[in-house]
This record gives structure tokens, sequence and C-alpha cells, in this order.
């Protein structure tokens, strides 16, 4: 009897040092298993990549790419799709030819087959070191002209640190989320190559919106006569007729420049 009591103590308590630490496991569990909701209910609410959101949905948004396949886009002049373009992690991807302005044999510029003329248009991209892109609106397609930019305002999609673009042109106005060649992205919030860039263009009655990363960074008015003092005064002054003049409605593209540059949760609603 004298030696069970301490047998019996010894037991008793490493009973309870076992019960202490299951119930420490089960409260550690416990937490992962709410934390675990918690970043799936944000996911869901969020949405993932090129989905909508159910109250993006109830807005009226639409999944111009949907991360699978190339539906609903075309290469510019064509009813083709070019191999120069793949989806690549889930987004459209250009595959750098390094020489230039689409320049590879089975590159060039895409568009989405729909004309727009009053919408808010949403996607991301990232830039490759020293790579060069656009995102085109309301442009046109014409037999007698061979890029979409010649009848389309740009927005920049750019690597400031190390493309020659960025210190050309006038006060940074061919610099990322810019209206090319014409009104410098301010504040320029671009992030570096290889991250992703959120930007928005908003079109409505000739007010055109650019913003980049959260911050309106352009905003201007078309077809006013400031619109064309502008254009004479760009790159463009030998195109005025058929740019400084753009469409009311018209494409959106995306520029083959020759180098690797990628597009995700491209979306619009129109307006």
């Amino acid at each position: 009897m004298v030696l069970a009591e301490p047998l019996l103590f010894t037991l008793g308590f490493n009973g309870c040092l076992l019960n202490k630490h299951k119930k420490i496991i089960m409260r550690k569990i416990s937490l992962l298993l709410s934390l675990f909701l918690v970043i799936s209910f944000a996911h869901a609410k969020k949405g993932g990549d090129n989905t909508l959101t159910k109250k993006e949905k109830k807005e009226g948004w639409i999944l111009l790419f949907n991360g699978k396949t190339t539906d609903g886009w075309r290469k510019y002049g064509t009813k083709e799709f070019p191999k120069g373009w793949v989806i690549d992690d889930n987004a459209l991807m250009c595959r750098g030819s390094g020489r230039g302005e689409a320049g590879a044999e089975d590159g060039g510029d895409i568009l989405y087959d729909k004309k727009f003329e009053n919408f808010h248009l949403k996607l991301e991209w990232k830039i490759s070191e020293g790579g060069n892109s656009g995102i085109f609106y309301l442009g046109q397609e014409r037999d007698d002209l061979d890029f979409i930019w010649k009848t389309a305002p740009e927005m920049q999609v750019l690597d400031n640190e190390r493309h020659p673009d960025a210190e050309l042109g006038t006060d940074g106005n061919r610099k990322a989320g810019s209206l090319y060649d014409l009104i410098s992205a301010k504040p320029q919030n671009a992030k570096p190559a290889g991250q992703w860039n959120s930007v928005e263009i908003i079109c409505y009655k000739g007010t055109v919106i650019h913003k980049q990363n959260g911050k309106v960074v352009v905003e201007y008015h078309l077809w006013t006569p400031e619109w064309e003092a502008m254009v004479s005064d760009s790159k463009f002054p030998a195109l005025n007729a058929n740019w400084a003049k753009v469409a009311k409605e018209g494409y959106i593209g995306l520029q083959d420049h020759g180098d690797d540059v990628w597009f995700k949760n491209i979306k619009l609603k129109v307006k």
C-alpha cells in the first residue's frame, strides 16, 4: 500500500500532463482552423485570378480573359491568334522576340474582338526587365494601317528603371501609366519589373481617366482643341488625320513591343 500510493500519484500527475497537452494541441488546431476559414472567406470574397466576385457580377462586369483560353482575342489585322502570345501562369503573355515592336514572325499586337464606347476597364500587368508594352483603347482596324497605335490612345507599360523610353518624351510622359508621349502619369507609382501593377482605364463621353495602383495618374478629354493641340505637339503630328480624331468606340488592344509582358484579371464594365 505504501508503494502503491506514489505510483498512483505518478500516474495521476502524468495523466494531468497528458490532458493539459491535449488541450493545448486542440486549442492550436482550433486556432489554425479558424485562421484557415478566415483566409478562405476573404479569398472567396475577393475572388481568384481571372474571376468575378458576386459584387462585380451584380454590377455588370464581364471577363475579357478567363486565364485558360484566348477566346475573344485575335491578332490585329487577322482573325487568328498569334503563336507569339501564350497563356503562362494564368496570364496572357507575349513572348519577347528581342526585335522591337511587333518584330516577331509569330507575334504582333492583339485585340479583343468587340468594340466598346463608354466603359471601365481593369487589368493587371507585369513587365520583364528592360521591357516595353502598352494598353490601347478606342482603337481601329484598317487595311491601310499596320499597327493599332496609329489610331488608339495608349496607356504605357514600361520598366521605368531600365528602358530608355523612360528618359525620352517630355516630363516623363513615356513612363508607365502615362498617356504615351502626351500626358505624364502623376504620381509615378509603377512597381519594378517582375511585379504586378493594377491599372484602370475609364472612358465616358470623351473624358478619359488612367488609374495605376489605386491612384488617378492621368485625366484628359478627347475631341477638344486642347487635345488636338497636344497631339500636334507630340511625335504623332503626321497621323493627325486619323489619330487626333480618335473614334467614339473601338477595340482594346495589348502591344507586342518585343519584350516579355504579362496581363491578367482583364475585366470590363460598360458605362
